[in-house]
């Protein structure tokens, strides 16, 4: 990935320079969830850091938007998941679904 020296949010006051950052894994499954999105390997440190924020965001920061494809179709199926996941436990945040699902709406009618 070719990317300049600037900084990329990985979330909860987690930073990386974007041309130390070398791979990016999707956390998937019973993994994710509870700010554990991305896998995120930076030159020169041993383990991954997690990242609460999406790889399709992290790419997006770092200037590579035609690696991220298909960032609605990962924001739609991260909704659909935390609604599920909160549904079966009783508590469904309707506020943030519903500032989410216009968000992800927005961005759909926004780039056809």
């Amino acid at each position: 990935m070719t990317t300049d020296s600037r900084m990329v949010a990985l979330g909860f006051g987690k930073f990386a320079r974007a041309d130390r950052i070398f791979a990016l894994e999707r956390i998937a499954g019973e993994e994710r969830g509870d700010g554990r999105r991305t896998r995120v390997w930076i030159d020169g440190v041993a383990d991954p850091l997690i990242a609460s924020r999406t790889e399709v965001t992290i790419l997006r920061d770092m200037g590579q938007e035609s690696a991220a494809a298909a960032p609605v179709l990962d924001e739609a199926m991260d909704l659909a998941a935390r609604l599920a996941a909160a549904a079966e436990e009783g508590r469904v945040d309707l506020s943030d679904l519903g500032r989410r699902a216009r968000r992800l709406l927005a961005t759909t009618t926004s780039s056809s």
